[in-house]
């Protein structure tokens, strides 16, 4: 009986990947849902032939950039809460280093994705190869050193026989709750056409499914007696909740015990935002509601969330000097911040046996009143600020364009987005009422991910209309997914303000005491406010486009685009200036301690007082 069979290194991988499969909705299917790929001399010729040769039973998909086809593919894995993940694989000199972005952006929100660059010669003989970086003291350094910083396992592969120890570490990362992140196997070129006799155990099918994880007896016990004590309790929805599948049972959970909530960007949308108990946004980003009720809470239960610096107001939110943190996560880095109580743990296993634990336990209802007082407030304000003002001679605010898309909006509809001002407005504003329905990248904020990761969305669930929210800067760094889309057959909405040139950057130039300098078109170098027509340049990418003046136009167009067939692109010009000023908290931004302008000084009196104002707490 043979045990072995022959096959080059990229042939084996290829053959693995198509064999691991997961469980979703109780259908056992593939969890790799494919490959992107831009070929060139370090991979067309061995993983180009194997993905080939694989192509029945693994996709593979072309793209336009080596960034955005990875954020493609990151976005994918988000918006199937990590169950399924997608592959990326380039050539071995700037196609490479274009997905170092993606991956630190992977490796911030704790997402997978298997990176798959070609590298040079194992053998050296043809060294330096096209494309090739070369240290002076270290002939083992290539180009794809530089994943290593922001990969949660690296390897690269020098030998045939050495991927399978290595498919097997990143099989075990990319599906553990814990490490979950970026894979990076550097696939030298010649290494991935080199054969070798693999056993066919190598490629039996193999089952990955969540490990969920208890928490410690003596960790649960403290926090149990933690709560119990607490008058003025408040949980934080994290990314965590979702990604757990524990929507419903931290949602029983808070009912049972009128445990009011806030949500990060991550969590957002897990728990309906207009659920009684759910105070929205937290943070520098954050509601009225959930940020007073922060700042008096002397429990905070973090469910799930890394939390970064927007979620803690750098850490001035939390001001009752007698609030204690529980971080119930099943990362323990992420559960030992801020000097909290750790719950190491799968979050649905965490909540279901806090919540028996807990007994009859319910905050108190003058707490409850409070919760229910502030949310009515923060609603009628974002209703206000939403509102479209027809009379207004100004042009239309972030806010004002939020309303319009979400008015036109179904429940199902997801909208994404990234970096910049909109992040902020859609965390406070938008009502986000069914799980997944909220996509934003906002841990690594990388200017260019909206379009791409529209397309991932989309191929995650292609039921649901996605609809991107870009601004004109990131339209400008990161667009050409909108052929790919086009080209592929699936339809994206997408909505570009301009405000002609980097409108958020700008306010906190100003904001920080700054003179106006570089950011908007007005105000750099070229010293003239140019107009881009974002409409004909979508046309000639292949999209249907149109240019609108106001917000009942927008609402027209995004009426007709639902009906459309292939991706829509709507441009409006919006207002650089505005932002909204209801809600938020402090941010620490260092103000320059020197400066002979009066603006920076005043700044800086200001930022010195919120430092001691945040020692002090």
């Amino acid at each position: 009986m043979t045990h072995t069979i022959r096959m080059t290194m990229a042939q084996a991988l290829t053959r693995a990947m198509a064999r691991q499969m997961t469980v979703v909705g109780g259908q056992t299917i593939p969890i790799f849902a494919g490959v992107w790929a831009i070929f060139g001399h370090g991979n067309v010729a061995g993983l180009g032939e194997a993905l080939y040769g694989e192509r029945d039973s693994l996709n593979t998909f072309r793209a336009h950039n080596e960034q955005s086809m990875a954020h493609a593919g990151i976005a994918f894995a988000k918006a199937s809460r990590r169950r399924r993940f997608m592959a990326a694989t380039t050539s071995i000199g700037p196609g490479a280093t274009n997905m170092v972005t993606a991956a630190a952006l992977a490796h911030v929100n704790r997402l997978p994705i298997l990176l798959l660059p070609g590298d040079v010669f194992a053998g050296r003989v043809p060294d330096p190869v096209l494309q090739q970086i070369e240290d002076f003291g270290d002939g083992t350094i290539s180009a794809n050193d530089c994943f290593k910083p922001v990969s949660r396992y690296f390897d690269r592969i020098t030998r045939p026989e050495q991927i399978m120890p290595a498919f097997e570490r990143a099989m075990a990362v990319l599906t553990d709750p814990a490490e979950c992140g970026p894979v990076t196997l550097a696939l030298c070129q010649d290494v991935q056409t080199e054969a070798f006799d693999y056993p066919v155990d190598f490629f039996r099918e193999r089952l990955w499914t969540p490990r969920r994880q208890g928490p410690d007896r003596t960790e649960l016990a403290a926090s149990v007696d933690a709560l119990k004590k607490a008058k003025k309790p408040l949980i934080i929805i994290g990314g965590g909740v979702f990604y757990g599948e524990a929507e419903q049972q931290v949602l029983d959970f808070c009912q049972q015990h009128g445990l009011p909530m806030a949500v990060t960007q991550a969590g957002k949308g897990a728990i309906p935002d207009d659920h009684p108990l759910m105070m929205g946004a937290l943070g520098v980003t954050g509601t009225q509601a959930a940020n007073e009720l922060a700042r008096e809470a002397d429990l905070v239960l973090a469910l799930g969330t890394r939390l970064q610096d927007f979620t803690t107001g750098s850490r001035s939110l939390f001001r009752n000097p007698d609030c204690r943190l529980i971080g119930l996560n099943c990362v323990p880095f992420d559960a030992h911040k801020h000097n909290a109580l750790p719950l190491v743990c799968d979050v649905r296993r965490g909540i279901e046996e806090l919540a028996p634990a807990l007994g009859c336990y319910h905050a108190p209802a003058s707490w409850c009143e409070k919760a229910a007082q502030k949310k009515k407030a923060w609603q009628q304000s974002a209703a206000r600020i939403t509102a479209s003002n027809i009379t207004a001679p100004d042009l239309p605010s972030d806010a004002e364009v939020i309303g319009a898309v979400q008015r036109t909006s179904e429940a199902s509809d997801v909208v994404v987005c990234a970096a910049g001002g909109l992040p902020g407005e859609l965390h406070k504003l938008w009502t986000a009422s069914q799980t997944g329905s909220y996509h934003i990248e906002y841990g690594f904020s990388c200017m260019g991910y909206e379009i791409a990761g529209g397309l991932g969305v989309k191929m995650a669930d292609p039921s649901r209309q996605v609809t991107v929210m870009v601004g004109d800067g990131s339209y400008l760094m990161m667009n050409s997914e909108i052929a790919t889309s086009v080209a592929m057959g699936v339809k994206l909405v997408i909505v570009v303000l301009d405000n002609r040139g980097f409108g958020c950057i700008n306010r906190l130039q100003a904001a920080t005491g700054g003179a106006p300098f570089n950011n908007l078109w007005k105000d750099s170098w070229s010293q003239t406010d140019i107009a881009i027509d974002f409409a004909a340049h979508a046309r000639a990418l292949g999209a249907d486009s149109c240019h609108v003046d106001h917000i009942a136009a927008l609402e027209t167009a995004l009426i007709h685009a639902r009906q459309a067939t292939k991706t829509q692109v709507i441009v409006i010009d919006t207002d650089p200036q505005h932002s909204t000023s209801e809600g938020g908290n402090w941010w620490d931004v260092a103000v320059p301690e020197h400066s002979d302008r009066q603006d920076v000084q005043q700044a800086r009196s200001h930022y010195e007082t919120s430092i001691k104002n945040r020692h002090a707490q």
